[in-house]
């Protein structure tokens, strides 16, 4: 499996079982309706685990254009693959939420309340205060990647040259606690999106698909959980260089 289809099905799983947690709280007449805040935060925590399991091998499993920054400006990554892992994150992000419609699709068709249906593709504050909400997006995301930099990461061969480049299986339990104990201390603020292409590429999909129960898709808003974890992302990495 190439690195591109890696973050691809990586990422994919990512939404789909993150954004399908989402979707089984709050969505009408789902076996898990209404059942809270613990079960999303366990579903993304064990999306996180999955996508990393199955891509880490293959990619490093960034999953996140955040971290694959980070890990550039850290010197852990070559910027020359950037671009091709981002694009493979969208992409993935995207077909994953894209899925949980699908499979959640009669639910979808009697929840009235078109907020909940949006939040089961992307974020929103719970009070709308954007400084306030780009600093908690960039603070969990700070977090994650300052705490994944000092996870052991595998090593790609690139024209002979041994290349750290991600988290890789080991890193699957870590990153998931992690990804965790941000939603659980840090994420009831905005809905912790702490990753670019988990929030917008499922916002650009919201903005598409035909549904009744739709509305807006607050691109106001949008740029919030695309900056903000890139901010956070990078302070981390340069905090990272400072301290090595």
């Amino acid at each position: 499996m190439t690195p591109f289809i890696a973050e691809i099905l990586g990422t994919f799983l990512l939404i789909l079982l993150g954004n399908g947690a989402v979707a089984n709280v709050v969505l009408k007449q789902t076996k898990g309706h209404g059942s809270g805040w613990i079960v999303i935060t366990t579903g993304w925590a064990l999306a996180v685990y999955t996508g990393v399991l199955v891509a880490g091998p293959y990619s490093g499993a960034h999953l996140n254009p955040a971290v694959t920054i980070s890990l550039a400006v850290s010197g852990l990554f070559e910027w020359s693959l950037v671009a091709s892992y981002i694009i493979a994150q969208f992409i993935g992000a995207m077909f994953g939420t894209f899925a949980v419609w699908i499979v959640h699709i009669n639910h979808y068709k009697i929840t009235e309340d078109k907020n909940l249906v949006m939040a089961t593709f992307c974020t929103s504050p719970a009070i709308r205060n954007i400084p306030i909400n780009f600093l908690s997006e960039a603070v969990g995301t700070f977090v994650l990647v300052f705490a994944v930099l000092y996870i052991v990461a595998p090593e790609l061969s690139i024209e002979s040259q041994n290349v750290n480049f991600g988290l890789g299986s080991l890193g699957a339990i870590p990153v998931a606690f992690i990804v965790w104990v941000i939603g659980l201390c840090l994420g009831g603020t905005t809905g912790y999106a702490i990753n670019p292409a988990r929030d917008l590429g499922p916002r650009i999909v919201h903005t598409l698909l035909p549904m009744k129960m739709k509305r807006d898709s607050d691109w106001s808003y949008s740029w919030v959980p695309v900056f903000g974890p890139i901010a956070g992302g990078v302070i981390a990495a340069l905090l990272y260089i400072m301290l090595q």
